[in-house]
C-alpha cells in the first residue's frame, strides 16, 4: 500500500502543471447554481438535490455520494475520457449516449455501492447506518488538480455512544483511482464496514488487497447497457474480517478512527480496459 500512495504521489506532483482534469457538483433540484455546501436536520435530501448527492469526476468515471441513509457510493461510466457532469449531470440524453456519452450504469440498491462507508456492531454482527442523524452535511471543493466530495453525518448512535463520521472521495487528474477515506469523531476507536457490491451477472474476483466485479448490472435508467468494471483496493492489515454475503463484499476494519481505501472503474466501451481479463489484469498491474 505505501508503494501504491507514493507512485500515485508522484503523479499527482508531476500533474500538478496539467490541466486540472476533475470537476464537482452539488446542485438544489432544478437549479444552476453550484453550492458549495448543502445539509439537512433530516439527513435525507436525496429527492432535493441534483443526482441525489454530491458529486466529483475525473476524466474516466464519475462518483456520486447518497445523500441519505445508505451514504453509498455509486459510478457514472464513461466511454471515453473527459469531464461531463456540467453538461450532462448524471444523466445524459439518448441522443448524448448515441454520440458516446457516458451513463448510469452501475446499480447500488440497499448496499454501500463501490466502496461506501458504514460502521460495524460486533456485539451484534451487523452493520450500522449513518442514520438516524442530528444533522447530514454535503460539502464539495475543487483544488488545483483534484476534487473531493465530503458527507459528515452527526449523531449516529454507535454501540451506546453518539458519534460523527465524515466519509471524504477525492479524484485526482491523471489518476483512474479515487480515494475514499472515513474519518470517526468518537471518544473510543470504530470498527468501519465497507465494500464493493455484485450481481448475478457478474463476475467477481477477491486477493489479499483488492476486490473487484466485471459484468452487466440489473440498472434500467441507462439507453444501453454494457458490461462494466468495479474495484476496491485495500491494505488487508486495516481489516479484521472480509467475508461475502448475499449482495456484497463485506470489509470490517479493525477498531480505528481512519480508514482508507481506493476504488476505480471501467467499461467495455473504453479502449484498453474493455474485458474482464484486461481489468483485472490492470488493477493486479497497480497492486506491484
Amino acid at each position: 500500500m505505501k508503494k501504491f500512495i507514493l507512485i500515485f504521489s508522484a503523479i499527482i506532483t508531476v500533474n500538478a502543471h496539467c490541466q486540472n482534469m476533475t470537476d464537482i457538483s452539488l446542485k438544489w433540484k432544478d437549479s444552476v447554481n453550484q453550492e458549495s455546501v448543502i445539509e439537512s436536520e433530516t439527513g435525507n435530501l436525496y429527492k432535493k438535490v441534483e443526482h441525489h448527492g454530491p458529486a466529483v469526476e475525473n476524466e474516466w468515471m464519475g462518483l456520486r455520494l447518497y445523500f441519505d441513509h445508505k451514504v453509498s457510493i455509486d459510478v457514472y461510466n464513461k466511454t471515453r475520457p473527459g469531464l461531463e457532469l456540467e453538461a450532462a449531470a448524471w444523466y445524459p440524453t439518448v441522443e448524448q449516449q448515441k454520440e458516446g456519452w457516458g451513463a448510469d450504469l452501475y446499480k447500488v440498491g440497499s448496499t454501500v455501492g463501490l466502496g461506501g462507508v458504514r460502521l460495524w456492531d460486533y456485539e451484534k454482527n451487523e452493520q450500522v447506518l449513518l442514520d438516524p442523524v442530528k444533522n447530514r452535511r454535503a460539502r464539495v471543493r475543487k483544488e488545483a488538480n483534484t476534487s473531493y466530495m465530503e458527507m459528515l453525518s452527526e449523531g449516529v448512535a454507535y454501540m451506546g455512544d453518539t458519534i460523527d463520521v465524515l466519509v471524504r472521495v477525492t479524484v485526482f487528474s491523471g489518476i483512474r483511482e479515487a480515494k475514499v477515506e472515513a474519518f470517526a469523531f468518537s471518544s473510543k476507536p470504530v470498527r468501519f464496514y465497507t465494500g464493493i457490491n455484485y450481481h448475478d451477472s457478474t463476475q467477481t474476483k477477491q486477493t489479499d488487497n483488492f476486490i473487484c466485479s466485471w459484468g452487466i448490472h440489473p440498472e434500467d435508467v441507462a439507453a444501453f447497457r454494457f458490461n462494466i468494471g468495479a474495484a476496491i483496493l485495500f491494505n488487508p492489515n486495516d481489516f479484521e474480517k472480509i467475508q461475502k454475503s448475499e449482495k456484497q463484499y463485506e470489509l470490517i476494519s479493525k477498531p480505528t478512527k481512519y480508514i482508507e481505501t481506493w476504488i476505480t472503474s471501467a467499461c467495455e466501451k473504453e479502449v484498453g480496459l474493455n474485458s474482464y481479463d484486461a481489468f483485472v489484469k490492470y488493477i493486479e498491474t497497480i497492486k506491484k
